[in-house]
Order: C-alpha cells, then sequence, then structure tokens
C-alpha cells in the first residue's frame, strides 16, 4: 500500500455503528509529535523510542511529518491548533532549523490559535544554549525536561545520559533562553530510594522554580529491560511515606496537584494534557503516534501510526498502521478514564457534549461509584473522591459494560 492510497481498514469497538447524536461542537483541537530517536534507550522506558544514529534522518523525517498531517487534515473541519506537543524519545536532538520548516508548514496547513501552547521535551545532556535560544524564537514556549534525579547513583540505575550537575544546569539554561514556563520530569520510588532521597530530588526541583512537576511513581512495563531484569524498589510502606510527604512539600511551595502526577503554580497546568484529559482531540504524526478525533456526525476515531521509523520513512509503507471506532459501549469507560485522573473531574455536561451520549448512559455505574464512595456525589460533575483517585482501577471498572 502506497502513502497516496493509505487508508487503513476501519477496525469497529463493540456497538461502534449503534446511532449517536451528532457532536453539538468539536472539542479543541491539539497536535501531537513524535520524535522517536534517543542517545540510549532506558531500561525502564516503554515508549517508541530508538537509539540514534550519529546522523538522524532530519530533513526525510520533516517531510514524512508533513505528508502524514495532509491525511489527517480532513478531520480537522475548521477548527485552529490549541497546543502541540513535541515528544519521544528525545525531540531535543532535532535542529532548530528542522523544527523551523515543521511548525511553518504545520502552520500553513492549520491555523494556530493566539494564545497557542507549543511544548518540547528535552534531556539534560542535549542542552546547549544556543540551540534553545533558537527553539524560543520559533515560538516554542514551554519545555519539559526530563530530569528523572539529581543523585548520581539513582540516575545511572535508571540508564540516564546526564548528571546532576547537568540536570540543575539545564533549568538554568531554559530560563535564561527565555522560557517562563517549564516542566521538570521527576520520579520517585526508584531501586534502593528512601524517603530521604526521594525529598532530597523534590526540594532541589522545587529550588529551580518550574511552573510546572511531573512527579509519578516509577513502574515496571512489560517490554523493558527492567521489567525482565527488576530492580529492588523501595517497599510499600515507603512508597506510601514518598507519596504523603512529596504531596505535601510541593502543597506548601504552591504547586496545586491537578491530576494524578501534575503538580503546577497556578494558572500553568499543561493545556495539551488538559485537552487530552477532558477527551479533547488531538492529532498523532510520528512514528508510533496516537490521536483521537470526533467528526460532526459523533464518531470518534483512535487511529495510530506505523511504529519503525525505518517503516515510517518508507514510501512505499502506509503513515497509518490503523484506527477504531469507539463503540457507545466503550465510551463511558474511554471518557472517564481520562477525565477522573484530574483531581477536580470535569463538568458534567461535558460528557454529552464530547461524547454524542446521554448522562443517563452513566447512570449505573454513576450510583454505584457513588455508593462505594469512589465518586462524589456532586450532579453537576464528574469528580472522583479522594478514595476514588487512590483506587482510579476499581473507579473505572463501575463503568465497563
Amino acid at each position: 500500500m502506497t502513502r497516496e492510497s493509505s487508508a487503513s481498514p476501519l477496525i469497529f469497538g463493540g456497538d461502534a455503528q449503534s446511532p449517536r447524536a451528532a457532536l453539538p461542537v468539536l472539542p479543541p483541537l491539539a497536535l501531537y509529535i513524535h520524535i522517536p530517536w534517543c542517545v540510549r534507550k532506558c531500561p525502564y522506558c516503554d515508549f517508541n523510542s530508538h537509539t540514534a544514529s550519529p546522523v538522524l534522518p532530519e530533513e526525510e523525517y520533516v517531510d514524512a511529518l508533513l505528508a502524514d498531517l495532509d491525511q489527517d487534515l480532513h478531520a480537522v473541519y475548521g477548527r485552529e491548533l490549541s497546543s502541540i506537543f513535541f515528544g519521544g524519545g528525545t525531540p531535543s536532538l532535532f535542529s532548530a532549523d528542522s523544527l523551523g520548516r515543521l511548525l511553518k508548514g504545520i502552520e500553513q496547513r492549520i491555523p494556530f490559535a493566539s494564545d497557542i501552547e507549543i511544548t518540547l521535551e528535552a534531556n539534560p545532556g542535549t542542552f546547549e544554549q544556543d540551540k534553545f535560544v533558537a527553539y524560543r524564537k520559533l515560538g516554542i514556549n514551554r519545555l519539559s525536561i526530563g530530569i528523572q534525579s539529581f543523585q548520581q547513583e539513582k540516575l545511572e540505575a535508571l540508564g540516564r545520559i546526564h548528571n546532576g550537575d547537568e540536570a540543575v544546569r539545564a533549568a538554568g539554561m531554559a530560563r535564561q533562553a527565555g522560557f517562563d514556563n517549564f516542566n521538570l520530569d521527576l520520579m520517585h520510588g526508584l531501586p534502593n530510594q528512601s524517603l530521604d532521597d526521594a525529598l532530597a530530588d523534590l526540594r532541589t526541583a522545587i529550588a529551580l522554580k518550574p511552573t510546572h512537576l511531573s512527579w509519578y511513581q516509577l513502574t515496571l512495563e512489560p517490554n523493558t529491560v527492567f521489567w525482565n531484569q527488576p530492580p529492588t524498589l523501595p517497599e510499600d510502606d515507603t512508597l506510601w511515606d514518598i507519596q504523603e510527604a512529596g504531596q505535601a512539600l510541593l502543597a506548601e511551595h504552591g504547586y496545586a496537584q491537578y491530576e494524578v502526577s501534575a503538580y503546577a503554580l497556578p494558572g500553568r497546568p499543561a493545556r495539551h494534557n488538559l485537552n487530552y484529559w477532558s477527551f479533547g482531540d488531538f492529532i498523532g504524526i510520528g512514528a508510533g503516534a496516537h490521536g483521537k478525533l470526533s467528526h460532526p456526525d459523533g464518531r470518534i476515531i483512535r487511529t495510530w501510526k506505523t511504529r519503525l521509523p525505518k517503516d515510517y520513512l518508507n514510501p512505499a509503507k502506509s503513515f497509518q498502521a490503523g484506527e477504531k471506532a469507539l463503540g457507545n459501549d466503550e465510551m463511558p469507560f474511554e471518557f472517564l478514564m481520562n477525565a477522573l485522573r484530574l483531581t477536580k473531574g470535569v463538568e458534567s455536561r461535558l460528557y454529552p457534549e464530547r461524547t454524542g451520549m446521554t448522562l443517563e448512559s452513566l447512570a449505573e455505574g454513576r450510583r454505584e461509584a457513588e455508593q462505594s464512595g469512589l465518586l462524589q456525589v456532586e450532579p453537576s460533575r464528574l469528580v472522583a473522591t479522594e478514595r476514588g483517585q487512590l483506587f482510579l482501577n476499581d473507579l473505572l471498572q463501575k463503568f465497563l459494560t
């Protein structure tokens, strides 16, 4: 199959072909761009990332990304982009010239909102001051810096290419390059980590004054080195102590938890991620990228792109690996597995607006979840209780049909 004829067979889920109301208004639209190369694959990472060769095919990949985008333009329906997120891999391996050409090509195809948020993931080991100044001049206005830890022993255990001093310098360089909005990615529950170790990392991160912190527990994922060769992780009691003490420390310094593992200063939550969690739409381009696109007639389609970079760059292969229409029976779970990650949940009206289904379709699961103390009894909002946040999987099970 060639790229000129790259339509993939539609995979229907559940009763996807049952009638569903037309959407009164289409959700906001975002764009996710996957850059799949890293300097080195980390042993805990299950993302679609591949060790980079000495010379990356930047020009060819940008051409492919724009051609990939062209095939999804039918689902824009006149909307503008509210956010763009460069994820990976390590997008900061690409030159400013390549990213500039890509952004220019995107804006020629889809208009940008006047206040668009454009985020670039970066690792401390790839920071160069001139490069990041150039990124800022392109209109990239937010960075997400993959720190994970500031402690050498922990960084080595995680297979990271930077050291603690480089991590600290990266935050300073981001600020000097003109980024007044940046996230630090930090893990806890690391191999042989104590409560003091975890809080020391968090204090170092807070001292760098990021506007946003993604602070989450290391989990062992299938198809990773850590899954096959598990390291010694802290006991459950220690993990609980770290979680409680860390959340208190973040709150003390003004970082409000707005999602399971996301904390932000006032007015600084990640808009791209908020759109994702509130069941907004996003086009996904790049090797292995996923998307979710709504259509005025009520169809909601999840898409995924060809995973291996060599296949994605092969003109004889399709960019799109597959797509799936969400069925009515899947919609409650699909909507709520995102929305209930938000500590304040979402307004109830968002469910019919974003899914084309009635609130009544949630009634049975909602009643059971409220009676179990997992969902707040609040008709105007869908929001988990504190217990529901802790046992989110149990809460979501109430909405499986």
